[in-house]
């Protein structure tokens, strides 16, 4: 497997000058229109759905905290993986590599690429919802804020070719 980027320091430095709660408040409103769409998700965790959920972009100076109360997802930033019960740790790329299906889940997990920490079989739940999912980030903006999406469109193909993380689901790859 090709190596995955890591996140340039400059823009690790810059997202962790973002304010956590106005970002927490925007990464639930993403995740709350993701389960909207993909009830399957919350479904398939099962009593999963009553962990806490640490999702750590190492190359990034913040943790998502996930939390499903009454199968409605909430995303908390905080600065570590405090008062969860289990993490999946990997740089950003790793993750939504994982997200889109770009890189086969298994392999990132064979290669160390991601880590499971704690509760694994929660882990384990939480990402094979999403594996099956097939979710595509921007897609999900753009039913989330179509104006945004289209906005941020040129934007996201250079960030993907700049940084070599997937920003949207890869064709043909499960």
């Amino acid at each position: 497997m090709t190596a995955l980027p890591t996140l340039a320091p400059p823009l690790s430095r810059l997202a962790g000058l973002l304010p956590k709660p106005p970002a927490s408040v925007a990464l639930t409103l993403l995740a709350r229109r993701i389960a909207a769409r993909h009830p399957e998700i919350v479904s398939r965790l099962g009593y999963h759905a009553g962990a806490t959920f640490a999702l750590d972009p190492t190359d990034l100076p913040v943790v998502m905290v996930l939390t499903l109360p009454g199968g409605v997802p909430r995303i908390r930033l905080q600065k570590d993986d405090a008062g969860t019960d289990c993490r999946i740790s990997g740089k950003l790329s790793a993750l939504f590599a994982l997200v889109h299906g770009a890189v086969d889940g298994d392999a990132l997990f064979f290669s160390r690429d991601l880590v499971i920490a704690g509760d694994t079989a929660a882990a384990l739940a939480l990402r094979n919802a999403i594996d099956n999912a097939e979710l595509d980030i921007m897609e999900e903006l753009q039913h989330l804020a179509p104006p945004l999406a289209r906005a941020l469109r040129p934007v996201v193909a250079l960030l993907e070719r700049q940084t070599g993380v997937a920003l949207h689901r890869a064709s043909g790859v499960n």
